[in-house]
């Protein structure tokens, strides 16, 4: 029997806890075929409302109807992997071998998260028991299981939380080319606009509709704030920014949502570049000088195994760097040593005088739980200068962070782990280091959370080193891209992301993705992140030519000083050598600008 083309229906549905109301009078549908990504703060009722479409709860008023013999499937935020034991009854069940190693869609699912029918990813393969198994590696198990499932109408909560780049990437072309219907709640951007024909935002207790994905979303929002003029000031100038962002950004993300975009885009014609990153490397250079970190040949082992293999990473006064690897590749173990948190078995870790590093961990540090969330940031400190001058108070930071009102004075105790996050951010960015190591700092943000905190770094003068899986936002605040490959070694990315998911496929580190349908190349991300790599070289080349004039006149001085001449002229050789680096990484990366078609958007 055909199954109904409107799959689900809800009618002036409302649903609250206790005292408060989360959804009022919703009345929307989902129909065979619809992609939806469903967007909105913390707490705002994004979860409640995929619960109520799947029918694991019921409307306090209103109703809520579904097509007849409707095949749903949904991955909540927690695992549901209880009632399972292994690995192969959470997965293969009952069927029999011959049922599910030989479908290609079976075995599709299985490569994308799993590490194959053999499941590498795992001691014991099919057999391992699921109550050892990290949050993450239960994650993947859970997300798979639904996925295999195969149902109608495909319910996902925060799909891509502890998966890394190549999982999402993989995810998201799984999702754009499969058959059925697609509710997924998630705040990665990326994803949003990969995966997504309509977007829903869930604010203030009811759900708005957009065509396309995310920068459709941002263009309508942008619209809807100048019409509705009682919105406040800050809101639209980070609107505004984000829209100058994807404007410049490459055509897939741009493409053109099917509405009136004209008065969203007067919003931004004279909107500046994101970051004005001369005065930013001016105030930069002034407060840290020319040395702030250097990691020179670095090994770091854990037992037999080395993570880390010959990594080089030297950083100046406002760089801006992305790491990129698998999980478990290393990218914690170099932020810990580019910290002082751990030492390298080999090499050596410099960090120059004037350094002020802060480092946000991936585990949320214990913030006393009697404190108010505004005590609790004041108690770091009260004020903190942006580069242009601006003074930035603690309540001011607690607004932009999303701690309004009578938020701000919470007592931290009663905060969310996602709350916790957000302040445990604030008190770092509070406390006026010059150097950022910020390990998923992502985790638990909403959108609206992320777009203050990519705000916040654009006028932020420092040194940034990042690892994330989130795409966009490593797109959003890095100026460089580097990876960490299977083999331990660190190696530069001038085409960024796309660059590092095309070499994992070519070495056979990565799945094959679905084909999507209308998928075109995007040469785009290659050419900007090209030009920025340009620029750096750049700005690394007239270092060394400081560092060269400044050696020869010291060589002049101390002619007679034949110890304090030898080690000179080893300097000097050492600076040869890295200006040959720099100019080979500097012709690369010409060749690679002038082998990209240049499209409009990049002229």
């Amino acid at each position: 029997m055909a199954v109904a083309r409107n799959l689900v229906n809800l009618n002036a549905v409302e649903k609250g806890y206790a005292s408060r109301s989360v959804l009022r009078e919703i009345t929307l549908g989902v129909s065979v075929g619809d992609r939806v990504g469903v967007v909105g703060r913390n707490g705002g009722g994004k979860s409640t409302l995929l619960r109520l479409i799947a029918g694991s709860e019921t409307p306090d008023s209103g109703v809520a109807t579904r097509a007849r013999d409707l095949e749903g499937a949904l991955l909540a935020q927690d695992d549901e992997l209880g009632g399972f034991a292994t690995v192969r009854e959470a997965l293969i069940g009952h069927r029999a071998q011959h049922e599910w190693a030989g479908n290609v869609a079976f075995r599709a699912v299985l490569d994308g998260l799993l590490g194959g029918v053999e499941l590498r990813c795992f001691p014991a393969g099919l057999d391992t028991a699921l109550g050892p198994l990290s949050g993450g590696e239960r994650r993947r198990i859970a997300l798979a299981r639904v996925l295999l499932e195969n149902p109608l109408l495909l319910l996902l909560d925060e799909p891509t939380n502890h998966l890394d780049v190549d999982a999402i990437n993989w995810l998201a072309r799984h999702l754009a080319a499969r058959q059925g219907s697609l509710l997924v709640v998630t705040h990665d951007r990326w994803f949003l606009d990969a995966v997504c024909t309509v977007t829903w935002e869930v604010a203030d207790g009811t759900v708005y509709r957009y065509d396309g994905g995310y920068a459709a979303f941002v263009f309508a929002r942008a619209e809807r704030d100048r019409l509705a003029t009682a919105r406040e000031d800050r809101r639209r100038q980070l609107l505004r920014k984000e829209l100058a962002w994807l404007g410049r950004g490459p055509p897939a993300r741009t493409s053109k949502p099917k509405f009136r975009i004209e008065a969203a885009n007067a919003l931004i014609g004279d909107e500046p570049e994101a970051r004005d990153r001369a005065e930013l490397l001016r105030f930069a250079s002034a407060r840290l000088g020319d040395k702030v970190l250097e990691a020179v040949n670095v090994f770091s082992a854990f037992g037999a195994r080395d993570v880390l293999r010959a990594v080089t990473l030297r950083l100046g006064p406002g760089d801006r760097v992305a790491l990129l690897g698998a999980n478990g590749s290393g990218k914690t173990t170099l932020l810990k040593l580019l910290g002082g948190e751990l030492e390298p078995t080999r090499g050596k870790v410099e960090r120059g005088a004037t350094v002020r590093l802060a480092h946000l961990s991936q585990d949320t540090a214990e913030i006393p739980g009697h404190l108010r969330v505004l005590e609790s940031l004041e108690q770091v400190r009260g004020i903190a200068t942006l580069s242009d001058g601006r003074e930035l108070t603690a309540g001011s930071l607690c607004e932009r962070f999303g701690f309004r009102g009578d938020r701000a004075r919470s007592l931290v105790r009663d905060l969310s782990g996602g709350e916790r996050r957000r302040l445990q951010l604030m008190r770092l960015l509070i406390g006026g280091p010059n150097v950022l190591l910020l390990d998923e700092p992502t985790n638990d943000l909403d959108i609206d959370t992320l777009t203050a905190l990519e705000d916040l770094l654009d006028g932020w003068p420092g040194t940034l080193v990042i690892a994330s899986h989130d795409r966009y936002f490593v797109e959003r605040v890095s100026d460089s891209i580097y990876a960490i490959t299977t083999d331990g070694r660190l190696r530069h990315l001038p085409g960024g992301v796309e660059q590092y998911l095309e070499r994992r496929s070519e070495e056979g580190e990565s799945p094959p993705s679905p084909p999507r349908q209308g998928a075109s190349a995007t040469p785009g991300a290659v050419l900007r992140s090209a030009r920025k790599e340009i620029r750096r070289i750049e700005g690394a080349l007239d270092q060394l030519d400081t560092r060269e004039t400044s050696l020869h006149d010291e060589i002049a001085i101390n002619s007679s000083d034949h110890v304090r001449l030898s080690l000179l002229h080893t300097q000097l050789d050492s600076l040869t050598a890295e200006r040959e680096q720099l100019e080979t990484a500097w012709l690369e990366t010409s060749e690679t600008l002038e082998q990209q078609p240049t499209t409009p958007n990049e002229t």
